[in-house]
Protein backbone atom coordinates (compact mmCIF):
# COMPACT_ATOMS: atom_id res chain seq x y z
CA UNK A 1 0.00 0.00 0.00
CA UNK A 2 1.32 3.46 -0.91
CA UNK A 3 0.89 6.44 1.37
CA UNK A 4 -1.69 7.86 -1.06
CA UNK A 5 -3.79 4.71 -0.64
CA UNK A 6 -3.32 4.88 3.13
CA UNK A 7 -4.38 8.50 3.14
CA UNK A 8 -7.55 7.59 1.23
CA UNK A 9 -8.39 5.28 4.12
CA UNK A 10 -7.82 8.17 6.52
CA UNK A 11 -9.97 10.49 4.39
CA UNK A 12 -12.79 7.95 4.48
CA UNK A 13 -12.48 7.85 8.26
CA UNK A 14 -12.62 11.66 8.38
CA UNK A 15 -15.78 11.74 6.26
CA UNK A 16 -17.46 9.15 8.49
CA UNK A 17 -16.48 10.90 11.72
CA UNK A 18 -17.53 14.31 10.42
CA UNK A 19 -21.00 13.04 9.58
CA UNK A 20 -21.22 11.36 13.00
CA UNK A 21 -21.08 14.69 14.87
CA UNK A 22 -24.69 15.36 13.84
CA UNK A 23 -25.75 11.86 14.90
CA UNK A 24 -24.04 12.29 18.28
CA UNK A 25 -25.75 15.63 18.82
CA UNK A 26 -29.24 14.27 18.10
CA UNK A 27 -28.64 11.13 20.17
CA UNK A 28 -28.23 13.16 23.35
CA UNK A 29 -31.98 13.83 23.31
CA UNK A 30 -32.59 10.12 23.88
CA UNK A 31 -29.69 8.59 25.82
CA UNK A 32 -26.86 9.61 28.17
CA UNK A 33 -23.37 10.30 26.80
CA UNK A 34 -21.68 7.53 28.80
CA UNK A 35 -24.12 4.83 27.72
CA UNK A 36 -23.94 6.05 24.13
CA UNK A 37 -20.15 5.86 24.14
CA UNK A 38 -20.05 2.38 25.69
CA UNK A 39 -22.66 0.84 23.41
CA UNK A 40 -21.30 2.32 20.18
CA UNK A 41 -17.82 0.91 20.83
CA UNK A 42 -19.16 -2.54 21.73
CA UNK A 43 -21.01 -2.49 18.40
CA UNK A 44 -17.79 -1.46 16.69
CA UNK A 45 -16.02 -4.41 18.30
CA UNK A 46 -18.63 -6.73 16.78
CA UNK A 47 -17.79 -5.41 13.29
CA UNK A 48 -14.06 -6.12 13.52
CA UNK A 49 -14.24 -9.27 15.67
CA UNK A 50 -14.00 -11.78 12.76
CA UNK A 51 -11.02 -9.94 11.27
CA UNK A 52 -9.34 -9.65 14.68
CA UNK A 53 -9.75 -13.39 15.23
CA UNK A 54 -8.18 -14.07 11.86
CA UNK A 55 -5.20 -11.83 12.66
CA UNK A 56 -4.77 -13.44 16.09
CA UNK A 57 -4.61 -16.88 14.48
CA UNK A 58 -2.10 -15.48 11.98
CA UNK A 59 0.09 -14.27 14.83
CA UNK A 60 -0.01 -17.71 16.48
CA UNK A 61 0.83 -19.47 13.22
CA UNK A 62 3.72 -17.09 12.50
CA UNK A 63 5.02 -17.58 16.04
CA UNK A 64 4.82 -21.36 15.64
CA UNK A 65 6.95 -21.10 12.50
CA UNK A 66 9.44 -18.89 14.32
CA UNK A 67 8.71 -15.87 12.11
CA UNK A 68 7.70 -13.60 14.98
CA UNK A 69 6.99 -13.58 18.70
CA UNK A 70 3.60 -13.60 20.34
CA UNK A 71 2.33 -10.27 21.61
CA UNK A 72 4.10 -9.25 24.81
CA UNK A 73 2.61 -7.74 27.93
CA UNK A 74 3.96 -4.38 26.75
CA UNK A 75 1.98 -4.73 23.51
CA UNK A 76 -1.27 -5.53 25.33
CA UNK A 77 -0.67 -2.62 27.69
CA UNK A 78 -0.12 -0.31 24.72
CA UNK A 79 -3.35 -1.52 23.12
CA UNK A 80 -5.26 -0.88 26.35
CA UNK A 81 -3.64 2.53 26.92
CA UNK A 82 -4.60 3.56 23.40
CA UNK A 83 -8.15 2.42 24.12
CA UNK A 84 -8.22 4.42 27.37
CA UNK A 85 -7.21 7.59 25.49
CA UNK A 86 -9.86 6.80 22.89
CA UNK A 87 -12.47 6.47 25.65
CA UNK A 88 -11.49 9.79 27.24
CA UNK A 89 -11.55 11.61 23.90
CA UNK A 90 -14.85 10.07 22.79
CA UNK A 91 -16.72 10.58 26.06
CA UNK A 92 -15.50 14.11 26.82
CA UNK A 93 -16.27 15.15 23.25
CA UNK A 94 -19.69 13.51 23.48
CA UNK A 95 -20.42 15.37 26.71
CA UNK A 96 -19.30 18.68 25.21
CA UNK A 97 -21.52 18.22 22.15
CA UNK A 98 -24.55 18.45 24.45
CA UNK A 99 -23.77 22.11 25.12
CA UNK A 100 -22.36 23.34 21.81
CA UNK A 101 -23.12 23.15 18.12
CA UNK A 102 -22.01 20.40 15.78
CA UNK A 103 -20.05 22.93 13.73
CA UNK A 104 -18.16 24.30 16.72
CA UNK A 105 -17.45 20.81 18.04
CA UNK A 106 -16.05 19.75 14.69
CA UNK A 107 -13.71 22.70 14.29
CA UNK A 108 -12.58 22.87 17.93
CA UNK A 109 -11.67 19.19 17.82
CA UNK A 110 -9.13 20.17 15.15
CA UNK A 111 -6.90 21.45 17.97
CA UNK A 112 -5.58 17.90 18.30
CA UNK A 113 -3.77 18.37 14.98
CA UNK A 114 -1.57 21.00 16.62
CA UNK A 115 -1.19 18.95 19.77
CA UNK A 116 0.13 15.90 17.89
CA UNK A 117 3.54 17.44 17.01
CA UNK A 118 3.79 19.26 20.36
CA UNK A 119 3.14 16.11 22.38
CA UNK A 120 5.41 14.22 19.99
CA UNK A 121 8.26 16.47 21.08
CA UNK A 122 7.49 16.20 24.78
CA UNK A 123 6.84 12.46 24.90
CA UNK A 124 8.75 10.96 21.96
CA UNK A 125 11.42 13.63 21.35
CA UNK A 126 10.17 14.37 17.83
CA UNK A 127 11.34 17.61 16.24
CA UNK A 128 8.75 20.38 15.78
CA UNK A 129 8.68 22.25 12.49
CA UNK A 130 8.69 26.05 12.67
CA UNK A 131 5.20 26.16 11.14
CA UNK A 132 3.69 24.91 14.42
CA UNK A 133 4.01 28.28 16.10
CA UNK A 134 2.22 30.58 13.60
CA UNK A 135 -0.34 27.83 13.14
CA UNK A 136 -0.92 27.80 16.89
CA UNK A 137 -1.69 31.52 16.95
CA UNK A 138 -4.03 31.13 13.97
CA UNK A 139 -5.84 28.28 15.71
CA UNK A 140 -6.24 30.31 18.90
CA UNK A 141 -7.60 33.24 16.88
CA UNK A 142 -10.08 31.02 15.07
CA UNK A 143 -11.25 29.52 18.34
CA UNK A 144 -11.75 32.99 19.84
CA UNK A 145 -14.01 33.88 16.93
CA UNK A 146 -16.00 30.64 16.96
CA UNK A 147 -16.50 30.68 20.73
CA UNK A 148 -17.80 34.26 20.72
CA UNK A 149 -14.86 35.83 22.55
CA UNK A 150 -14.03 38.12 19.62
CA UNK A 151 -17.63 39.29 19.30
CA UNK A 152 -17.82 40.01 23.01
CA UNK A 153 -14.61 42.02 22.85
CA UNK A 154 -15.84 44.10 19.90
CA UNK A 155 -19.18 44.82 21.57
CA UNK A 156 -17.57 45.54 24.94
CA UNK A 157 -19.58 42.86 26.76
CA UNK A 158 -18.39 40.18 29.17
CA UNK A 159 -17.51 36.77 27.76
CA UNK A 160 -17.48 33.32 29.28
CA UNK A 161 -16.24 30.26 27.42
CA UNK A 162 -19.15 27.99 26.52
CA UNK A 163 -18.88 24.88 28.68
CA UNK A 164 -19.44 22.66 25.65
CA UNK A 165 -16.62 24.36 23.74
CA UNK A 166 -14.35 23.92 26.75
CA UNK A 167 -14.95 20.18 27.03
CA UNK A 168 -14.49 19.67 23.30
CA UNK A 169 -11.11 21.40 23.59
CA UNK A 170 -10.18 19.10 26.49
CA UNK A 171 -11.10 16.07 24.38
CA UNK A 172 -8.64 17.29 21.71
CA UNK A 173 -5.74 16.41 24.04
CA UNK A 174 -6.86 12.79 24.27
CA UNK A 175 -7.48 12.59 20.51
CA UNK A 176 -3.90 13.76 19.99
CA UNK A 177 -2.59 11.11 22.37
CA UNK A 178 -4.67 8.52 20.57
CA UNK A 179 -3.21 9.45 17.17
CA UNK A 180 0.33 9.23 18.56
CA UNK A 181 -0.24 5.87 20.24
CA UNK A 182 -1.90 4.41 17.14
CA UNK A 183 1.18 5.45 15.20
CA UNK A 184 3.47 3.74 17.73
CA UNK A 185 1.65 0.46 18.40
CA UNK A 186 -0.21 0.11 15.09
CA UNK A 187 3.04 0.12 13.11
CA UNK A 188 4.85 -1.97 15.70
CA UNK A 189 2.39 -4.88 15.72
CA UNK A 190 1.07 -4.63 12.17
CA UNK A 191 -2.34 -6.16 12.93
CA UNK A 192 -4.87 -3.32 12.53
CA UNK A 193 -8.07 -5.31 13.13
CA UNK A 194 -6.77 -6.90 16.33
CA UNK A 195 -5.48 -3.54 17.52
CA UNK A 196 -8.83 -1.90 16.78
CA UNK A 197 -10.76 -4.72 18.48
CA UNK A 198 -8.83 -4.40 21.75
CA UNK A 199 -9.28 -0.62 21.67
CA UNK A 200 -13.03 -0.91 21.20
CA UNK A 201 -13.40 -3.49 23.97
CA UNK A 202 -11.40 -1.27 26.32
CA UNK A 203 -13.62 1.74 25.60
CA UNK A 204 -16.78 -0.34 25.96
CA UNK A 205 -15.64 -1.88 29.24
CA UNK A 206 -14.67 1.45 30.84
CA UNK A 207 -17.86 3.05 29.55
CA UNK A 208 -20.01 0.24 30.90
CA UNK A 209 -18.57 0.63 34.39
CA UNK A 210 -19.24 4.37 34.44
CA UNK A 211 -22.68 3.91 32.87
CA UNK A 212 -23.78 1.59 35.67
CA UNK A 213 -22.40 4.02 38.26
CA UNK A 214 -23.69 7.31 36.84
CA UNK A 215 -26.55 6.77 34.38
CA UNK A 216 -29.84 4.94 34.14
CA UNK A 217 -30.51 3.22 30.83
CA UNK A 218 -34.04 2.13 29.88
CA UNK A 219 -35.38 0.10 26.99
CA UNK A 220 -37.21 3.18 25.75
CA UNK A 221 -33.91 5.06 25.51
CA UNK A 222 -32.31 2.24 23.56
CA UNK A 223 -35.28 2.04 21.20
CA UNK A 224 -35.36 5.79 20.57
CA UNK A 225 -31.63 5.95 19.86
CA UNK A 226 -31.32 2.60 18.05
CA UNK A 227 -30.50 3.93 14.56
CA UNK A 228 -28.08 6.51 15.98
CA UNK A 229 -26.29 3.84 18.02
CA UNK A 230 -26.15 1.62 14.94
CA UNK A 231 -24.61 4.35 12.77
CA UNK A 232 -22.15 5.53 15.43
CA UNK A 233 -21.23 1.94 16.34
CA UNK A 234 -21.11 -0.03 13.11
CA UNK A 235 -20.08 2.81 10.77
CA UNK A 236 -18.20 5.42 12.83
CA UNK A 237 -16.40 3.02 15.16
CA UNK A 238 -16.32 -0.27 13.28
CA UNK A 239 -15.31 1.19 9.92
CA UNK A 240 -13.97 4.66 10.77
CA UNK A 241 -11.48 3.81 13.52
CA UNK A 242 -10.39 0.64 11.73
CA UNK A 243 -9.61 2.73 8.64
CA UNK A 244 -7.53 5.00 10.88
CA UNK A 245 -5.48 2.11 12.27
CA UNK A 246 -5.00 0.65 8.78
CA UNK A 247 -4.01 4.01 7.29
CA UNK A 248 -1.57 4.84 10.07
CA UNK A 249 0.14 1.50 9.50
CA UNK A 250 1.51 3.00 6.30
CA UNK A 251 1.91 6.68 7.19
CA UNK A 252 3.13 8.64 10.18
CA UNK A 253 1.09 10.56 12.79
CA UNK A 254 1.88 13.97 11.27
CA UNK A 255 0.77 12.94 7.78
CA UNK A 256 -2.31 11.25 9.22
CA UNK A 257 -3.37 14.27 11.26
CA UNK A 258 -3.88 16.54 8.26
CA UNK A 259 -6.15 14.03 6.55
CA UNK A 260 -8.14 13.18 9.69
CA UNK A 261 -8.61 16.89 10.44
CA UNK A 262 -10.88 17.11 7.39
CA UNK A 263 -13.62 15.71 9.61
CA UNK A 264 -14.15 19.32 10.74
CA UNK A 265 -15.27 20.25 7.23
CA UNK A 266 -17.61 17.29 7.01
CA UNK A 267 -18.99 18.14 10.47
CA UNK A 268 -19.85 21.69 9.37
CA UNK A 269 -21.47 20.40 6.19
CA UNK A 270 -23.67 17.88 7.99
CA UNK A 271 -24.57 20.39 10.73
CA UNK A 272 -25.80 22.82 8.08
CA UNK A 273 -27.53 20.14 6.01
CA UNK A 274 -29.37 18.18 8.70
CA UNK A 275 -29.56 20.38 11.80
CA UNK A 276 -30.14 23.75 10.18
CA UNK A 277 -27.01 25.27 11.73
CA UNK A 278 -25.70 28.38 10.04
CA UNK A 279 -22.39 30.18 10.15
CA UNK A 280 -22.17 33.95 10.19
CA UNK A 281 -19.55 35.64 7.97
CA UNK A 282 -17.25 36.14 10.97
CA UNK A 283 -17.68 32.46 11.90
CA UNK A 284 -16.44 31.51 8.44
CA UNK A 285 -13.33 33.58 9.16
CA UNK A 286 -12.78 31.61 12.38
CA UNK A 287 -13.21 28.30 10.55
CA UNK A 288 -10.82 29.45 7.83
CA UNK A 289 -8.19 30.39 10.41
CA UNK A 290 -8.36 26.97 12.08
CA UNK A 291 -8.23 25.10 8.77
CA UNK A 292 -5.36 27.32 7.63
CA UNK A 293 -3.51 26.46 10.84
CA UNK A 294 -4.08 22.76 10.26
CA UNK A 295 -2.80 22.90 6.69
CA UNK A 296 0.15 25.12 7.60
CA UNK A 297 1.41 22.91 10.40
CA UNK A 298 1.17 19.71 8.37
CA UNK A 299 1.67 20.62 4.71
CA UNK A 300 4.65 22.98 5.08
CA UNK A 301 7.06 20.24 6.28
CA UNK A 302 5.91 17.98 3.45
CA UNK A 303 6.46 20.63 0.81
CA UNK A 304 9.98 21.34 2.06
CA UNK A 305 11.29 17.80 2.52
CA UNK A 306 10.76 15.86 -0.69
CA UNK A 307 7.19 14.82 0.04
CA UNK A 308 6.52 13.50 -3.48
CA UNK A 309 9.16 10.78 -3.25
CA UNK A 310 8.13 9.91 0.30
CA UNK A 311 4.39 9.67 -0.39
CA UNK A 312 4.53 7.84 -3.71
CA UNK A 313 6.95 5.17 -2.57
CA UNK A 314 5.25 1.88 -1.58
CA UNK A 315 5.67 1.00 2.08
CA UNK A 316 6.60 -2.51 3.15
Amino acid sequence: MTRWQANLCLLLAAAIWGSTFAVQHVAMDSIGPMAFTAIRFYLGAVVVAPFAWREWNSIKNEAARGERELLSGKDWFGFSLTGACLFAGAYIQQYGIIYTTVTNAGFLTAFYVLLVPVLGVLLFRRKVHWSVWPAGFACIGGTAILSGAYGAYISGTAFELNIGDFWVLVSAFFWAMHVLLVGVYGQRVGKPALFAFVQFLTVGFIGLIFTVATEEVTMAQLTDSAWMLAYAGFISVGIGFTCQVLGQKYTGPADAAIIISMETVFAAMTGMAFLGERLSPIDFVGCALILSAVFLVELTPMLTRGWRKRWMKPVD
